[in-house]
């Protein structure tokens, strides 16, 4: 027993709704990594932000080494973050197949972490290599 045309038809138009209903979510989700990713960096950032208040607020203390270590560890948080975000997304991104959203790619996910790493990491030696007392006049 055959269906009716218009059967198949309807068929056939639901199936593709569906198709493009998951090509849809599938490109929302592609959107949603890249806002994960950015609020990572903004949280590493944070994090670098921290450390460097840290440090300019509590540089006067005794030892003298305990602003840097603190900083330096909020830093170094920051960029574990960022190498953790970077993996993340890259690792999502590559999983999913884009449909009309253009996706970031997993070489600029990883140039914008390896920028943030690379300047984190400046910090710490700044912070450690820097004398930052007034000088005396």
């Amino acid at each position: 027993m055959t269906e009716p045309a218009d059967k198949k038809g309807l068929a056939e138009q639901r199936t593709t709704f569906a198709e493009q209903r998951t090509d849809w979510a599938e490109d929302r989700t592609i959107m949603a990594n890249e806002r994960t990713f950015a609020g990572w960096m903004r949280t590493g950032l944070a994090s670098v932000g921290i450390g460097l208040g840290f440090n300019a607020l509590f540089g006067k203390l005794d030892p003298a080494w305990l602003p840097k270590v603190l900083a330096t560890g909020f830093i170094l948080v920051a960029i574990a973050i960022f190498f953790a975000a970077q993996r993340r997304a890259a690792s999502v991104a590559a999983r999913l197949e884009c449909h009309r959203a253009e996706p970031m790619r997993g070489m600029a996910l990883r140039l914008i972490a390896g920028v943030m790493i690379v300047t984190s990491s400046g910090l710490v030696l700044a912070i450690w290599l820097l004398d930052l007392t007034p000088l005396a006049n």
